[in-house]
């Protein structure tokens, strides 16, 4: 490996140079300056936001959870215009369900006859 100072040859894992004591390692070919840790945070800023924007008009147009099923207004007053809680005299009783029939019993399986 030649010494990027003076040319010396020296060994390929030499740390320094033989002849005038320089580093054989190279210095990096680029540093990263303020100016483009600017335009990097600032293409990263510009994307997230973009990002958000996006999921959320997606997300808006999405039905809500209330327009999909009929809620009766007694379990959900917030969502009622006007007054927010019914009087007593307005509120009604759940619909009262016919009683279910009873059940027949099942039937016994025959019994194998056995000769």
């Amino acid at each position: 490996m030649k010494c990027p100072n003076c040319n010396h040859d020296n060994k390929d894992k030499a740390k320094i140079c033989k002849k005038c004591g320089r580093e054989m390692s190279l210095p990096p070919a680029w540093f990263p300056d303020a100016k483009w840790h600017l335009k990097t945070l600032g293409i990263i800023y510009v994307c997230v936001t973009a990002f958000y924007y996006t999921v959320t008009f997606l997300l808006k147009q999405l039905p809500k959870p209330y327009d999909i099923r009929k809620i009766p207004i007694e379990v959900t007053p917030w969502l009622r215009k006007g007054p927010k809680y019914l009087e007593e005299d307005q509120l009604t009783p759940p619909p009262e369900s016919s009683p279910a029939p009873a059940a027949s019993p099942m039937p016994s399986p025959p019994s194998p006859s056995h000769p």
